[in-house]
């Protein structure tokens, strides 16, 4: 490539040139900093074009500065309405030939930017699509992403993912091309068959808490501590609405009685085998003394048993308690049925 000595008009001249230019009207810092995020071939392209320039005229250097901030405007208006808003607003602010450039080039740009078509994906269902990818996958598809959608995204994770995502995003230099597009390829191929409108609002705190409620105790207690360990509020949203034997305590006394009808002695006596003193108590004092002995007695010379069978008898009373709640007979403290008492 021949040596030019000044440049000194834009006429006819490429890309690569153009950001030769704006890299030698940036300080070095400036300039060596946007080179790092570029790949290998294009800075080693870059450093050709500017080997080759000797002298940039005062006039096209501002040109090219001025032409590289509507460029930055239009990425702007592109974030916030796509490229319809940004192609009204160049057309507004801009004369027709630069704003026909600049639209070109953004649509351009646009369509060749690596998960374009995941730019304008409700932040919920990119949520949701990404969170079973790799961290290194969803590290990869963030870096590429306007911040304010990458920020949203990375706010929807769990913790222990984000600062997985984040130390891979900030430890990413440069990424082969190949790479990307083969990333690129099997996540649209994977969201073609996901419409939009067809993603359905599932799973939940409220969705871990029945699945926690039929579950065994020992698996529940082991996933409840592990929670409450690793992501105390979790655990505590989870337990909010999690009904286990123990809350039979929150259960009224009218509550109590209703519940006590459809359970057999044996069934009591085998539940409360384990039970606190005080829930014994609330049992034992929405029966009459004559049924609360017999209880007790049951209870006395049942000896040993399996913890198995224990947890099987303050399942079903459990069952029966969410049943009656269900059908509004009784009134668990805490749950929200107070509001419809009338006094």
């Amino acid at each position: 490539m021949a040596r030019q000595k000044e440049i000194s008009n834009t006429n006819e001249m490429s890309g690569e040139r153009r950001a030769a230019i704006l890299l030698l009207a940036l300080p070095q810092e400036a300039a060596a900093a946007l080179l790092r995020h570029l790949s290998r071939e294009m800075v080693e392209t870059l450093s050709r074009e500017i080997a080759n320039i000797d002298r940039v005229s005062p006039r096209v250097r501002t040109e090219v500065v001025g032409e590289f901030y509507n460029m930055v405007l239009a990425r702007q208006y592109l974030d916030m309405g796509g490229l319809p808003l940004a192609r009204s607003l160049l057309k507004r602010t801009l004369n027709p030939d630069d704003a026909k450039r600049l639209i070109d080039a953004l649509e351009k740009t646009v369509n060749e930017q690596p998960f374009a078509f995941l730019q304008k994906t409700e932040t919920e269902t990119l949520l949701t699509f990404l969170a079973g990818e790799h961290p290194q996958t969803i590290a990869l598809v963030l870096a590429h992403l306007p911040a304010g959608s990458a920020s949203e995204v990375l706010n929807g994770l769990p913790l222990d993912r984000q600062l997985e995502v984040v130390t891979r995003i900030a430890s990413m230099d440069q990424t082969s091309p190949e790479v990307i597009q083969e990333v690129e390829r099997g996540l649209e191929k994977r969201m073609s068959g996901l419409a939009s409108d067809r993603f359905e609002r599932v799973g939940g705190v409220s969705t871990v808490a029945e699945i926690l409620n039929l579950s065994g105790r020992a698996s529940e207690r082991a996933i409840m501590d592990g929670l409450t360990e690793g992501n105390p509020e979790l655990a505590e949203d989870i337990r909010r609405l999690m009904f286990v034997f123990e809350d039979v305590m929150k259960v009224d006394d009218r509550g109590i009685q209703a519940v006590l009808k459809e359970v057999e002695n044996e069934e009591l006596a085998l539940a409360l085998k384990t039970a606190t003193d005080d829930l014994k108590q609330k049992i034992f004092g929405n029966m009459s003394e004559r049924a609360a002995q017999l209880i007790a007695e049951e209870m006395e010379f049942m000896g040993p048993v399996r913890v198995s069978d224990v947890e099987s008898a303050q399942q079903k009373i459990v069952d029966i308690v969410r049943r009656l709640e269900e059908a509004g007979e009784i009134i668990i403290a805490g749950r929200g049925g107070e509001k419809d008492l009338i006094v």
